[in-house]
């Protein structure tokens, strides 16, 4: 029985650890043909191999999500080489943690730094792919979070609630837009899932964690292959009547 996306020439941002990570190899064991992109040009490389390693197709390639001009280079390369994409996964993000109050410097930059990777990244990778994607009426899943409704109640900058309200959207509005091309677009919503992003922030204030699980009725923290699931769905002919939505993968959260 062929793989779920069997056929398939799948990118993936932020694949050279945690969530993307995950992604990328959860799309290669279905089948697909997997491109990783990271700005940490090793890792993207070492999540390539671990799919090849598995019998997989892979390939690696560094990108800064900010630097437009090499997002639609990069994937006019990626089409001429590999293929034309047909599932784009945006998951590329970062967070910061300065209350909106703080030294005003710190909050101009976790504005700029936030915004520009989570929402404006976001942006320049599909607006580099959107020629393919309308070619294959591919799929778009975007990473948003339960932050993508509400502030929780955590250190957490505004500029990232607010990048993750703006992913969903994005969403929205590119599912309402795209639809007439075949493009399907929706959104997953991680909850708190132990990555390499928020690994420091973990080890020193469990009492985040604590107050996290305590909203959460499953009562754990997620991990990177709880999103694979989900972006499996929306990625294959499972979701075919389904865009503009956004699966949220929060342990229930958002229902207390």
């Amino acid at each position: 029985m062929a793989g779920l996306l069997e056929g398939r020439i799948a990118v993936v941002t932020g694949g050279g650890s945690g969530i993307g990570k995950a992604i990328a190899l959860g799309y290669a064991k279905e089948g697909a043909h997997v491109v990783v992109l990271d700005i940490n040009d090793a890792a993207a490389a070492a999540t390539a191999e671990a799919v090849r390693s598995a019998g997989g197709k892979a390939a690696g390639f560094k990108l800064d999500v900010t630097e437009r001009e090499r997002c639609r280079t990069l994937a006019a390369e990626i089409g001429s080489s590999i293929g034309q994409v047909s599932v784009l996964v945006n998951n590329a993000g970062i967070n910061r943690r300065n209350a909106f109050t703080a030294d005003p410097d710190a909050v101009i930059k976790d504005w700029q730094d936030v915004i520009g990777i989570n929402l404006s990244g976001t942006f320049n990778v599909t607006h580099a792919f959107l020629d393919q994607l309308r070619a294959t009426r591919g799929r778009i899943v975007n990473i948003g979070s339960v932050q993508s409704f509400v502030h929780v109640r955590t250190p957490n900058s505004a500029a990232y609630t607010t990048s993750k309200h703006g992913v969903l959207g994005f969403t929205r509005a590119l599912a309402a837009e795209l639809g007439k091309d075949g493009v399907r677009v929706n959104a997953i919503g991680p909850g708190l899932i132990e990555t390499p992003l928020n690994e420091k922030m973990r080890a020193s204030n469990p009492e985040f964690v604590r107050i996290f699980l305590d909203h959460t009725p499953l009562g754990r923290a997620g991990k990177p292959e709880d999103i694979v699931g989900p972006a499996l769905f929306l990625a294959s002919d499972l979701s075919a009547y389904v865009t503009g939505s956004i699966i949220m993968a929060d342990g229930g959260y958002r229902v207390i």
